[in-house]
């Protein structure tokens, strides 16, 4: 506000360099032809006083004129004021006194000086007038002067008309500067009005979509609990979250996905009615107000309307982007009585229906909230867990299937929580990959891993390779070849001792990024794996496209293979694959030496499982390198 009340002040401002100017060229104009009219009409009369004083005045105007052309306005000013009122002073003096016309020019003057000068230049002139009254007053009184009124004639209407229409012009741009100046404050106070109402639209509306944001939000859900609270009626908060966007933004960059954004918000309120509220929450998440419901299927139709309008392809750049949502429902007075309960809530059943599918909502149930509470809990468990290095490492040997001879060890994390004890992965990986985490867990287990590696090696252990997880949150990150190198090189590991797994679904990314990540890792010397084979979309051509050295075979084939015709065909399918590529085969999840001598038969090379060992402390391990090779049945098949 003090910024319009100085706009306001400087356009109130009665004088500003431009405006005295351009002001007082004005008024000299005029006078120049006022001048000119009253001194041919003294000439005329022969007032030869009369017309000096005319010529003076005339000489003070130019020479003002010419000042106001060089910038010195306030001199011109001066000028010009000064010598009219010496002017009419003294032809008051040497005619008629008080009876002259020419008293008429001192309001003239003083309209002048209030539009072009400052104030003390206006008092001086003011003081100057009222003493020339004060003393023609007394020399008429005391006999000094004597002043006698003329009788009325052209002359007299002459010099009264030219005052006039000094003062006429005057007075009419003195009106027109301030009809202006009005006009210039109404359409400033219009513009703060407009912006009054555009702050307050942006502090309650979402920038990139125009929609109502929290703040606004906050008060609809409000509204509505108690017009559902006075009738008897139910309301509803639909929490909304974007599928894979991320992917979307990433793979077709921000600008994209904000247009993405601004699609959805547009088809979202279309698909409700006036009367509900759509807002963006932030991010890619949506937030709807459902006013005056009666039952839940009313509000489970409602919610099946918005799932159904989003899965409707958008067109993004000339390409058709097909996206869904899912949505968590919290309900008044069920869930909670105000809207930050019911946005909990609602929060919490989204997260719900992500984690059964996608693409679908679910209503709030209490108990989804205590499986919510442990995934929070986990998260802050996970990273004090970083912070206490409370992870250690356990390795599974893979040993040659027909011998028997360790080839490898594969590092698994576990979690010794202080309460809970020993946590296997399958508990904390999901958590710590839904919130990031993996990636500073998976760079400690690199580095342990290769640090572990190393001491074996400096106790003279047999020669094998250590195999480590990745997870494709690592290779989203961008940096996975130099944390590879970075860690080979601080532990002085040879590279051909470092083994990469990687699930078979992070392969069908096959993007130029992820291929460039692999040849890069390939280009350090690692061996390359793909995990749990068989479970995901596997096909030849990514198998050659992106040079793996080891195919995996998943534990869920392995320990059917004997009672399932059907698994047995998969795990010769996957076996006379590898072997086509020139790729070796590991099966996981032995548990006994049937299996494994079923496995040796098809051509698998690699084992591991119970029936070898079950995964060991680092020292434990070192124990097992120095077993004996198991009896009879594995040298010789």
């Amino acid at each position: 506000m003090s910024t319009l009340q100085e706009q306001q002040t400087q356009l109130l401002e009665p004088v500003d360099r431009d405006a005295q100017a351009r002001r007082l060229n004005q008024i000299s104009s005029v006078l120049s032809v006022v001048l000119v009219i009253i001194g041919v009409q003294t000439v005329l009369a022969n007032s030869w006083t009369n017309s000096l004083l005319v010529i003076l005045a005339m000489l003070a105007v130019m020479a003002g004129a010419r000042l106001n052309l060089r910038g010195a306005t306030d001199t011109a000013i001066v000028l010009v004021l000064g010598t009219m009122t010496a002017v009419v002073s003294v032809s008051l003096w040497i005619s008629q006194g008080l009876y002259s016309g020419a008293l008429l020019g001192y309001p003239v003057i003083l309209i002048v000086a209030g539009m072009v000068s400052r104030l003390r230049l206006f008092v001086a002139l003011l003081l100057f007038m009222l003493a020339s009254v004060a003393l023609i007053t007394c020399a008429a009184l005391f006999g000094w002067q004597h002043f006698v009124p003329h009788p009325m004639g052209l002359g007299r209407m002459v010099n009264v008309s030219c005052i006039l229409l000094v003062c006429a012009c005057a007075v009419w741009i003195l009106a027109n500067d301030l009809r202006q100046t009005m006009q210039r404050l109404q359409r400033e106070i219009q513009r703060v009005k407009a912006s009054e109402a555009s702050f307050t639209h942006l502090a309650q509306h979402d920038a990139l979509t125009n929609l109502p944001n929290r703040l606004l939000v906050s008060d609809r859900m409000e509204q509505a609990i108690g017009q559902a609270r006075r009738y008897g009626r139910r309301a509803a908060l639909l929490y909304l979250d974007l599928d894979n966007f991320k992917n979307i933004n990433d793979s077709l960059g921000h600008d994209a996905g904000d247009e993405l954004l601004k699609e959805v918000a547009g088809r979202l309120q279309g698909a409700v009615r006036e009367m509900d509220t759509v807002s963006r929450q932030g991010g890619d998440e949506f937030l709807i107000v459902l006013t005056d419901v009666a039952d839940l299927d009313a509000i489970s139709a409602a919610a099946n309307h918005v799932l159904n309008t989003m899965t409707q392809p958008f067109s993004l750049k000339g390409m058709q982007i097909v996206t869904s949502v899912s949505i968590g429902v919290a309900l008044y007075p069920e869930d909670g009585d105000d809207f930050a309960a019911l946005l909990k809530h609602a929060d919490l059943a989204m997260y719900q229906a992500k984690a059964e599918g996608r693409n679908a909502f679910r209503f709030f149930d209490a108990r989804m909230n205590a499986d919510i509470l442990e995934r929070l809990n986990l998260d802050l468990g996970l990273r004090e867990a970083l912070s206490q290095q409370q992870f250690v490492l356990h390795y599974q040997p893979i040993v040659d299937i027909h011998s028997g001879r360790l080839l490898a060890a594969e590092a698994l994390i576990r979690w010794q929580h202080p309460q809970r004890g020993m946590v296997g992965p399958d508990t904390f990986i999901p958590v710590a990959e839904s919130s990031g985490l993996i990636v500073e867990i998976g760079e400690w287990v690199l580095n342990e891993a290769c640090r572990q590696m190393m001491v074996w090696r400096a106790a003279g252990l047999p020669a094998f390779v250590v195999s480590v997880n990745l997870s494709s949150v690592q290779f989203r990150r961008g940096n996975l070849e130099a944390l590879v190198a970075a860690a080979l090189q601080r532990y002085g590991l040879p590279a051909e001792c470092l083994e990469l797994e990687l699930t078979e679904s992070l392969l069908l990314q096959d993007s130029e990024r992820f291929i460039d990540t692999l040849y890069d890792l390939k280009a350090l010397g690692v061996k390359l794996s793909i995990d749990d084979f068989g479970t995901g979309y596997s096909n030849l051509s990514y198998l050659q496209r992106f040079r793996v050295d080891k195919l995996k075979i998943d534990q869920s084939f392995v320990r059917k293979l004997q009672d399932s015709p059907e698994d047995r065909a998969i795990v010769t399918a996957i076996i006379q694959m590898a072997k086509s590529l020139h790729l070796l085969t590991i099966a996981e999840g032995i548990e006994d030496d049937s299996t494994r001598r079923l496995l040796a038969q098809l051509g698998c090379d690699q084992g591991q499982g119970y029936w070898f060992a079950r995964p060991l402390m680092a020292a434990d391990f070192a124990v097992f390198t120095q077993r004996e090779l198991p009896a009879a049945g594995l040298a010789t098949e």
